[in-house]
């Protein structure tokens, strides 16, 4: 038996005590319905309960922990197939003294020599179609995970690495069960082999938690834009205009919006290649793009994507006029769709309203920005959650109203949106200021002048908005480090960032609320 120290998490030793506290982890999760993601405390709260049933002694709280994670999350994992899993394990688990595996940038590349327990170990899961990796690698597996490459993930590792990975895991909403080590330490330690053989077989069809892969979505989106489509949608593709119209829709942009769009319909109809998600998700970009157009034109931008703006290479009647063609083209296609009158009906109110909250967003930004006006906070996060929150919300519940979704998800969506708007907004002020180069003017990060102003008196406040004024870059750079202003704006973002996910919690649809855990934590 290894010698436990005092401050290292431990696992217990007999088998029998590990499968009583999974037994009990287990059999809590169902009869409390719980589904993932949980948050920490949740956890925490959960294995003092397991503890306290089983009359387990509490230094196995940790490893009570490791469990009750694994059985909130056990139903997706066992409902992904073998060859959508990847198979975490530690090199720490290889012979020392024999070992002949090479280790690349991934990993350790086994040899085969079986002078230990991790080429059996990988050969059973490539067997079944697992993806294997051989590395303490959290973050690579998280990556895989939004990449697309893996739904799910089986780690094995210390119960230290499985506690610091908690948060990372949860907050991206990667389904994982952790297996932890035997027993700490850095070289030839052990794992309970029948266990992890358990969960590596485990299996169950089930359509319920089969959840949507937001990569391989995106990758169906990609394809709705290519021009011979487009060309095809649009009609009169020969016209000048028109052509100036997909060209602008062919260009740049990650389509975060028409992604949103395809995730709520195929989470709430549980359709992924139908023709409806594809004409919704052109719709939503229609309307993007020509508020991109107007937007260029409004803010005299020259560059859109590292391409000359419409405006720039034809003149801003033609921009203008190419916007226009946009957001009619958006409302003739909306009308076209194969849906009932009341769904068709609510579809054009979501779109109409989301417009007029984005032309008012817009409308206040432009003035502030044309009078050099520094806003008040509340101000400042009114625009973002008119302007980018608008956008978000009809993305999304355009898709969620034509799969009819229920009236208590559209209002969480909704509410989320706002939040997501404004973090996406924050986040992209903070980025403004922390790349900023020669080109980059103070109007650039609103909503940082609006926090530095907040926490400053009368005489400074007049100051800064002299400076501002003025253009005084340099200056006001200056005042945002010695306020640490931009360490104020990432606590705003977490705070906004905490709310939307707050909002997922509440939703009803299982898929649509991991979808978009994984959304928010690519993004933040």
């Amino acid at each position: 038996m290894k010698e436990v120290k005092e401050n290292i998490l431990v696992v217990p030793e007999q088998a029998i005590t590990r499968n009583r506290l999974r037994k009990a982890a287990r059999e809590l999760v169902a009869e409390r319905g719980i589904l993932p993601p949980a948050d920490f405390s949740l956890i925490g709260q959960m294995a003092d309960d397991v503890i306290a049933l089983t009359g387990t002694d509490t230094s196995f709280r940790e490893f009570a922990m490791v469990v009750c994670g694994n059985e909130i999350w056990r139903p997706i994992v066992a409902a992904t197939p073998f060859n959508r899993r990847l198979l975490l394990i530690p090199q720490c688990l290889k012979n020392e003294s024999n070992c002949k595996a090479e280790i690349d940038q991934l990993g350790l590349i086994c040899a085969g020599c079986q002078s230990c327990q991790i080429d059996s170990i990988l050969q059973k899961a490539e067997e079944l179609g697992y993806a294997t990796l051989v590395a303490e690698g959290t973050t690579v597996a998280v990556s895989l995970v939004q990449e697309g490459s893996v739904d799910a993930v089986i780690g094995v590792s210390c119960m230290s690495v499985l506690q610091k990975s908690f948060e990372p895991v949860s907050r991206a909403a990667v389904p994982v069960i952790g297996i932890p080590l035997l027993f700490e330490g850095c070289a030839e330690t052990d794992v309970d082999n029948r266990w992890l053989n358990d969960e590596l077989t485990n299996f169950h069809e089930n359509e319920k938690f089969r959840i949507l892969s937001v990569s391989a979505l995106k990758e169906s989106v990609r394809l709705f834009f290519y021009e011979e489509i487009l060309s095809k949608t649009f009609g009169s593709a020969d016209d000048q205009t028109c052509q100036l119209a997909i060209q602008s829709m062919l260009t740049g942009g990650q389509r975060i919006r028409p992604l949103l769009t395809a995730l709520a319909y195929s989470a709430y109809s549980g359709n992924v290649s139908d023709e409806l998600m594809a004409s919704l998700s052109v719709v939503v970009e229609c309307f993007h793009k020509a508020s991109l157009i107007h937007d260029d034109v409004e803010d005299n931008d020259d560059f859109r994507y590292n391409t000359e703006t419409i405006h720039k290479l034809n003149g801003t009647a033609v921009a203008i006029n190419t916007g226009d063609f946009l957001l009619g083209k958006g409302y003739e296609l909306l009308g076209k769709l194969p849906l009932d009158p009341a769904k068709l009906a609510a579809c054009y109110q979501l779109v109409a309203s989301g417009h007029v909250a984005l032309s008012l967003g817009q409308g206040a930004d432009l003035l502030a920005s044309s009078h050099k006006t520094i806003l008040s906070l509340d101000q400042q996060l009114e625009i973002f959650e008119r302007k980018t929150g608008s956008a978000i919300r009809v993305a999304l519940l355009l898709g969620a109203v034509a799969a009819n979704a229920s009236e208590n998800d559209l209002e969480i969506l909704k509410t989320f949106s706002g939040y997501f708007g404004m973090a996406y907004q924050i986040k992209d002020d903070l980025d403004e200021f922390r790349e900023s180069n020669e080109h980059t003017q103070p109007a650039d990060y609103p909503l940082l002048l609006s926090l530095l102003s907040q926490n400053m008196d009368d005489s400074s406040s007049a100051n800064l908005q002299l400076f501002y004024a003025e253009n005084d870059r340099l200056r006001i750079s200056e005042l945002i480090r010695e306020n640490e202003t931009d360490w104020k704006a990432e606590q705003l973002l977490q705070e906004y960032t905490n709310l939307a996910y707050r909002e997922l919690d509440k939703l009803e649809n299982l898929k649509m609320k991991l979808s978009l855990y994984t959304v928010l934590g690519k993004i933040f």
